[in-house]
């Protein structure tokens, strides 16, 4: 199976960890992904607020060379998600004309989405050698994969289950919360410090109050967010995964490295070693 990947910006740097899980555990259920041949950044997540026409153009360039390959797209970033299904809402309306030819001929999907596909979920439960057994999480969404529903195309925005579904595929025990759509703060982190510092620590005391061990999430800014700021908010370290580094674990009996998670702030492996999922 094949398919078109738009990586986005935040994987060639601070979401490496993240790229490289993405690799190992589409390798692993036989899915070859397809980069976008000299792919751009989609805008996220400042464009739309300052040049709206940019906002739409700069995502249809990679629509395009998209449309080229004949594939489908799966983006890992919500807000690279987000941004190339605005394009392609703005351009199938008409309300911009790129100067690349687009037709709204491919599916874009956001990638844990793509992974709770029934098919999908059969290869998943088809590798799972190391079930993370006995190790408590919460899912945390952020604002940007499910809303706004006219552009994600999603109903379930107040109360999502994927990342959920991934979790517990992969073994962990899936905590209920009430938080897993507010907001992190990260869009404000440069103008107003103070908020997203109070917003972090409220996160991390709801997590930890619900008896999670960590987080896991998507969205490469909430991972780094939710990551880096909990020393700022004077919490008690607590580990923030992607979900695909959940899945490469649950996948990988007995052959992890520490090298899986050198870009993470808060190291997880002390509490993953005593979780017994290093085995």
């Amino acid at each position: 199976m094949k398919i078109s990947y738009y990586p986005g910006c935040s994987l060639e740097g601070m979401a490496v960890d993240y790229a490289r899980s993405i690799q190992d555990v589409f390798r692993q259920m036989d899915c070859e992904l397809m980069e976008i041949e000299d792919w751009s950044c989609c805008g996220a997540s400042a464009t739309h607020s300052l040049d709206e026409v940019m906002s739409v153009l700069l995502p249809a360039r990679n629509l395009a060379a998209a449309e080229r390959m004949g594939l489908d797209i799966v983006a890992p970033c919500p807000n690279c998600f987000n941004r190339l299904r605005h394009s392609q809402e703005m351009i199938g309306k008409v309300v911009e004309k790129p100067p690349w030819p687009v037709n709204g001929s491919v599916k874009i999907h956001e990638m844990t989405r793509f992974l709770t596909q029934e098919f999908m979920l059969e290869k998943i439960r088809g590798l799972i050698r190391n079930p993370l057994e006995g190790l408590k999480v919460v899912c945390y969404y952020g604002c940007q994969m499910v809303r706004p529903p006219w552009i994600t195309g999603f109903t379930d925005y107040e109360n999502p289950q994927t990342l959920d579904i991934l979790a517990r595929e992969a073994g962990a025990e899936v905590l209920d919360w009430s938080y897993k759509t507010t907001c992190c703060g990260a869009s404000i982190g440069i103008g107003r410090r103070d908020i997203l510092v109070s917003l972090v620590g409220r996160l991390i005391d709801k997590a930890q109050q619900a008896g999670a061990d960590a987080i896991v999430v998507s969205c490469p800014l909430c991972q780094s967010n939710l990551d880096m700021m909990q020393k700022a908010a004077g919490r008690s370290p607590m580990p923030v995964f992607y979900f695909t580094e959940l899945l490469r674990l649950a996948f990988e009996a007995g052959s992890w490295s520490k090298e899986w998670f050198r870009a993470h702030v808060v190291d997880p492996v002390d509490m993953l070693r005593k979780k017994e999922v290093f085995r």
